[in-house]
């Protein structure tokens, strides 16, 4: 997949499903990471540089992206802030972070080995059956990134409903 941007149209819409699980922005945060081993390999295979685009590797790195993030409690409160002035509720705790860290990487991962064929989800299998699944059913780069922009409108609608909704919840102030 060309870098990230494709990448937040599922993971946003799936980020804000199940945001009171999985810290958001952590979530996100952990697509972007698992895109640097693309940007420090070079030859025929960027995937397969550092194996951050499998399910093993990118989970542990974005697991561990969530826990620093959280030990660090300035960024953390940072983020907080962050969804507070976005208005999407946000509870950072520590497994919500590393929760969010892993399943952030491995929705990239997924994605990325449903688009590219050099990526090995199940490393240590050199295989990539995503792809070659995805080729028997039509699923071809095109329709990949056409759904993938198909997804940043379920985000858009997705976050719109969350910030209408907390718009909602407030209380009613007395005029006096």
């Amino acid at each position: 997949m060309p870098f990230t941007p494709y990448h937040f149209g599922p993971s946003g819409s799936l980020g804000l499903l199940v945001r009171r699980w999985l810290n958001l922005p952590i979530f996100l945060f952990a697509n972007v990471l698992v895109d640097v081993e693309v940007l420090f390999a070079a030859g025929r295979h960027p995937h397969r540089h550092w194996h951050w685009h499998t399910l093993l590797i990118g989970g542990l790195i974005g697991a561990a992206l969530g826990a620093a993030v959280y030990f660090a409690a300035p960024l953390r409160n940072l983020l907080a802030r962050l969804m507070r002035l976005l208005r999407i509720p946000c509870r950072p705790t520590l497994a919500s972070m590393i929760l969010g860290g892993a399943a952030g990487a491995w929705m990239h991962v997924l994605v990325d080995a449903l688009y590219h064929y050099d990526v090995q989800p199940f490393w240590p299998m050199t295989t990539n059956p995503l792809v070659h699944f995805a080729r028997q059913h039509g699923l071809t780069q095109p329709h990949i990134r056409t759904a993938c922009l198909a997804f940043w409108l379920v985000a858009i609608i997705l976050y719109a409903a969350i910030v209408w909704a907390s718009r909602r919840k407030r209380p009613i102030q007395k005029q006096t």
